[in-house]
């Protein structure tokens, strides 16, 4: 043990409100130790089993984080601004050089967060393959420094880091997480959150246990059942019917059906979008893009399928991002619709977001009237992303949230919409879109960098490869007995320390 570890007992006082407390409902207290007493387990259900064997790299990081399984060095408050994590603080040094000290904090194995272990964590996600998408456009090196300090180093100027490192792909494990090799990362009992993971079931389960020892303070509730349920009646009804605590991602249609104390909807940063594939098949022709965004009604989707659980679209980032509205500019570049003449479509969604299957065949609808033969494709997510990312459909019906990976705005302009993006199921891969993102990514004065991010949507907007159809409201179901259920507007979190019945 390190010997300047100082006594956990203050911990729980002074900084669990910075993680926990930043979006807790009014029903908790998110202060950490639930008075010595054993809580009930949670039962939860979540819309999206493990898609790539719990790797934190992809799409699984935020189901861990959410789970309160895993955290980085930094984290978001309710202002969409850095806050401590596993670092305490932080500073710049120079362009290019940061300085995180970090704070007394245990790895659910057992070990110190050292220096040394944090700059391992971060060096392999460095290499990971594909990169996580919180590192699209970035090189950064991570090197211990003393008993307390890590200096991160990125090969240009990032102004963002402290937001990028919130990134929950970018999650800090213990050094017997990787001991598998070949890439392969185990979080199960390696990570440092208030909830450790003791047993996967594959894509149906998982048991978690309160981790005693975190910084952030002892959880209120004993650990977590946690059920992975891509059916969104079948979790309502298991809330309707007192078999969950709480269910996430309950679906428009079903909201009714539950009692308006259990139902709590959250306005977020997720945009519902039709991404074109711009490399190959039928929308590699700029002329169809333009003619299929054309053809698109996007009026009908907030009031009619999202049934008023969503706002109408405004762009790749909605009304959520309070400050994106006053800089907003004109598509620039468009090029001149075709006639579709019969061009096939091969369409695709997920039914993990109930609403998705419905939003994408009025998007059928709306392409055949047009003039285009589309033919739709509906599964799970887990058994889509795959052929998405290989560009292997022609249109993509996504839900995205604009502001997960790393809270800066850029970072999903990059991640999704460049060519060596690593989310770019859209396939665009535009030099002039290049650009307006590398010069945004190298904006530091934060008003300028919105700016930067707007100019950057114009030109990705007019390439259509992108049509923003919906910006959504999340529903999630919260029995009468439960308290502190954390409402985040960024989807990272959902159990806390003062998560509890």
């Amino acid at each position: 043990m390190r010997s300047h570890r100082r006594s956990r007992l203050l911990a729980p006082l002074m900084l669990a409100p910075l993680i926990a407390g930043c979006f807790a409902s009014g029903g908790g207290d998110d202060s950490g130790d639930g008075g010595g007493g054993d809580g009930a387990r949670l039962r939860v259900a979540f819309a999206f089993p493990p898609a790539e064997n719990l790797s934190p790299y992809g799409a699984d990081a935020t189901l861990l984080s959410r789970l309160g399984v895993t955290e980085g060095l930094t984290a978001l408050d309710a202002n969409g601004s850095a806050a401590p994590a596993l670092a305490e603080s932080w500073r710049r040094d120079g362009d290019k050089v940061w300085e995180f000290t970090l704070r007394d904090a245990t790895f659910q194995d057992g070990g110190d967060v050292t220096p040394a272990a944090v700059a391992d964590s971060l060096t392999r996600a460095t290499d990971a393959k594909p990169a996580p998408a919180a590192l699209a456009g970035v090189t950064l090196s991570a090197k211990a420094q003393g008993e307390r300090v890590v200096l991160i180093t990125t090969a240009e100027p990032d102004p963002v880091l402290p937001l990028r490192l919130s990134s929950p792909s970018l999650a800090i494990l213990s050094a017997k997480a990787y001991e598998k090799g070949n890439g392969r990362v185990d979080p199960v009992g390696h990570a440092t959150g208030p909830f450790e993971l003791t047993e996967v079931n594959g894509a149906t389960s998982a048991t978690l246990d309160r981790f005693d020892d975190y910084w952030g303070g002892r959880a209120q509730a004993s650990g977590i059942d946690a059920r992975f349920i891509a059916d969104g009646t079948a979790r309502a009804n298991a809330l309707r019917t007192g078999e969950l605590d709480i269910a996430e991602a309950v679906p428009v249609a079903q909201a009714a059906t539950l009692d308006e104390k259990t139902r709590r909807d959250t306005a977020t940063t997720r945009t519902t979008s039709l991404l074109l594939n711009a490399s190959s098949g039928t929308f590699e022709d700029a002329g169809l893009r333009a003619a299929a965004r054309g053809a698109i009604d996007t009026s009908v989707f907030a009031e009619d399928v999202y049934e008023g659980y969503a706002d109408p679209s405004a762009g790749i980032y909605g009304p959520a991002v309070t400050w994106a509205e006053g800089k907003r500019t004109a598509p620039v570049g468009r090029a001149e619709a075709e006639k579709p003449g019969g061009a096939t479509v091969n369409l695709a969604t997920y039914d993990n977001r109930p609403e998705l299957p419905e939003v994408a065949q009025v998007v059928k609808q709306q392409l055949e009237k047009a003039g285009f033969k589309v033919k739709l494709t509906v599964r799970e997510y887990s058994r889509l992303e795959g052929d998405a990312l290989a560009g292997k459909f022609d249109a993509f019906v996504l839900a995205r949230n604009t502001l997960l990976d790393t809270g800066d705005p850029v970072a999903v302009l990059a991640g999704d919409y460049t060519c060596d993006g690593g989310f770019n199921i859209a396939q665009l891969c535009d030099r002039d879109v290049d650009r307006a993102v590398a010069e945004a990514v190298g904006t530091a004065d934060t008003a300028k960098r919105q700016d930067a991010a707007m100019a950057a949507e114009a030109r990705i907007l007019g390439t259509d490869a992108v049509v923003p159809l919906v910006h959504q409201r999340i529903i999630t179901g919260v029995a009468d007995s439960v308290q502190g259920v954390i409402l985040d507007p960024y989807e990272r979190t959902l159990v806390g320390t003062g998560t509890r019945r």
